[in-house]
This record gives C-alpha cells, structure tokens and sequence, in this order.
C-alpha cells in the first residue's frame, strides 16, 4: 500500500518452454510507474533489450510530479532504444528488441506508453476492456479483415510484432490516457499470458481474488 492508496502485484515466470526468462519488469509506486517488458531476439539479445529498458527507467528522478514523470518515461525509453540499437550494431547487426508497456498513474489520471504485443488492461466493476492495440502482423490482418480474431490466435506468424523498443531508427510509442475511478484494477502483461487467458477470464479474476491472489494465479 503506497500514500496514495494504490496496491500492486508483479510476479514473472519463466513459464514450461525456455530456460531464460525474457520478460522483466519495474515498479516505481512513488512515481505511480508500472513497466512490463517481453524480449525479442534469442536469449541473449532479448535479455539485454527488456533489461535495458528496466534500467533506464530506474534511472528516473523520484522527485518528479505529473506531466514531468510522461516526459521523464518516453525519455527513458528512447535512451533505451539508442542503446539497444547500438548493441544491436555491436554484434553485426543481429535483430534485438523488446515490447514495452507502461503505466503512469497520477491523481484521478492514467496514461499508457507502448510498443509491441505486450498488453495494458483496465478492469472496472464487471467488465474489463483491453486499452492498447497490439502492434502486430496478425492484429493489422485483422483490422484489415484478413483474419478473424479467432484464426489470428492460431496463425503461424502470431508472434511477428511491428514495433519494438530497439528496432528500427527512430522508436515508435503509442499513448492512451483517461480517468481513473475508485477501485479501478488495471493488469500489464506480455504475450505469454494473453496466449492463454482471454479478456473472460482476466475480467473473471480480477473481479474475484485480492491484487496478490490474481498475480499468483495468473
């Protein structure tokens, strides 16, 4: 429980499949910043890229107050990419990257910067609505009626993403914002969750079990 009367969860899992987790996280309760990020690469490139964006945030100041913490993030994260990209040439050119979420909470506010496949999610009474759009090869197939939403979830290319921190040259951010009422739950998460839990029953959980319950659960 933080002063400004929000609880939090984070847990990672390097799941059944790989020896090396990829995913990391950061949270910053005292700024109100949450970041969530799923590496791209192999083991070692996607390692270096989620963990870079992790240590560039942690390098924002602490004294900083609402607009200033948006700034300070999407600075972090450019940082991030520059350093990524140069890693990147460092080792011939090998593709390197990491999807990116964060959540800024400031008063009765939130604000969401993003990148990639990973997810941000609000939870509010009965229903749950998935607040950024997956930039994807499938998601454009299917807003383009291509694909069903239902064979999206089963095609081959399913984890081809179409931006990512780290590649290309100029870093592509999307941002969302609104309000935030009393007891609203938001839920970050990357891919390898949403492969395996639909928006039903995420909605379902978190309207159900304690903050704790649900990130163990989930």
């Amino acid at each position: 429980m933080t002063g400004t009367g929000i609880r939090y969860a984070a847990r990672t899992h390097v799941g059944r499949v790989r020896k090396l987790n990829e995913d990391s996280l950061l949270s910053l309760p005292d700024l109100g910043v949450w970041v969530v990020a799923d590496g791209m690469g192999g083991h070692a490139g996607g390692d270096f890229a989620s963990q870079t964006i992790i240590e560039a945030m942690a390098t924002i100041r602490p004294d900083l107050e609402g607009a200033d913490v948006m700034v300070a993030v999407r600075t972090a994260l450019v940082a991030a990419h520059d350093q990524i990209v140069g890693e990147s040439h460092r080792r011939g050119g090998t593709t390197m990257g990491s999807t990116v979420v964060a959540l800024i909470l400031s008063g009765d506010f939130f604000a969401c910067l993003w990148a990639g496949d990973s997810r941000l999610y609000l939870a509010r009474g009965a229903e749950i609505r998935q607040l950024t759009d997956d930039h994807s090869l499938v998601a454009e197939l299917v807003a383009s009626g291509q694909l069903s939403p239902a064979e999206a979830e089963r095609h081959p290319q399913a984890n081809v993403i179409t931006r990512a921190v780290g590649v290309g040259e100029v870093l592509e951010l999307d941002k969302v914002r609104g309000e935030v009422q009393r007891g609203d739950r938001f839920l970050i998460c990357t891919d390898g969750l949403t492969r395996y839990a639909d928006a039903g029953l995420l909605g379902a959980m978190l309207a159900s079990r304690s903050i704790e319950a649900v990130a163990d659960a989930l």
